[in-house]
């Protein structure tokens, strides 16, 4: 189901884009099957930006050329998974705690495609799903506590895998957020989360997405739409 997506997101890849390497599982069988068309000559004089030390990674594993964000003015494509996507293509992304640069990126983008399969689909954003913020680590605390005020329970990441909380390729912590009716108004949201002392940026996307390619199963096999904004 992930794979149908991921094929379907690289032909949107033309000869001379630069794209937008996202992070995630289906982003990373994205980048793998535009690598195999690079290798192919399928296309040419593609130029990646990665929005994560993982995309990074996997892309000069591949041998995907790479060029730095600091050094492009825009991005022609970037393609990108998301962990919540409601009816007007508003997101929750940060399950993998990469979203200041995947933000980064989708902002110099002239066109956002996200790739998800259907279990990402939700009518309001994180009734289920926690808001991923990322603070400075001597600002957690505080951070949490103003949330709180706002009606929002909050967690500080734990690693699976060490001892101790997860640090993003910021160097920073990250707190996951669960507001008691979700998110009615992102935009308001987002722009609130953002001045709080301490946050660098949360993973609410608005107004960004502009096509969203979702994967399902119908009848035991793999199926692609893409919705329409609204519906």
């Amino acid at each position: 189901m992930k794979q149908i997506v991921a094929d379907a997101a690289v032909k949107e890849v033309k000869d001379g884009m630069i794209v937008g390497l996202g992070s995630g599982s289906t982003a990373a069988l994205m980048i793998k099957s535009l690598a195999e068309q690079i290798r192919l000559g399928k296309l040419k004089n593609i130029k990646g930006v990665p929005t994560s030390f993982q995309s990074e990674v996997l892309s000069l594993e591949l041998k995907i050329p790479l060029i730095d964000l600091a050094s492009v003015s825009q991005i022609d494509l970037a393609i990108d998974g998301a962990d919540e996507v409601d009816p007007d293509f508003q997101l929750i992304k940060g399950g993998g705690a990469c979203h200041v640069r995947e933000k980064l990126v989708a902002s110099k983008a002239n066109k956002l495609l996200i790739v998800v399969d259907e279990t990402k689909l939700v009518q309001q954003l994180n009734l289920v799903f926690p808001l991923p913020v990322e603070v400075l680590p001597s600002a957690w605390k505080q951070v949490k506590d103003i949330i709180s005020e706002m009606n929002g329970v909050s967690d500080l990441r734990m690693a699976t895998k060490k001892a101790g909380p997860v640090v993003t390729d910021q160097g920073n912590l990250i707190l996951d957020v669960l507001f008691n009716t979700g998110i009615k108004d992102p935009k308001d949201l987002e722009m609130r989360i953002n001045n709080i002392p301490g946050v660098l940026e949360n993973g609410l996307f608005v107004n960004l997405t502009d096509k969203v390619l979702v994967g399902k199963i119908e009848n035991n096999v793999p199926v692609l739409f893409s919705p329409s904004k609204g519906s």
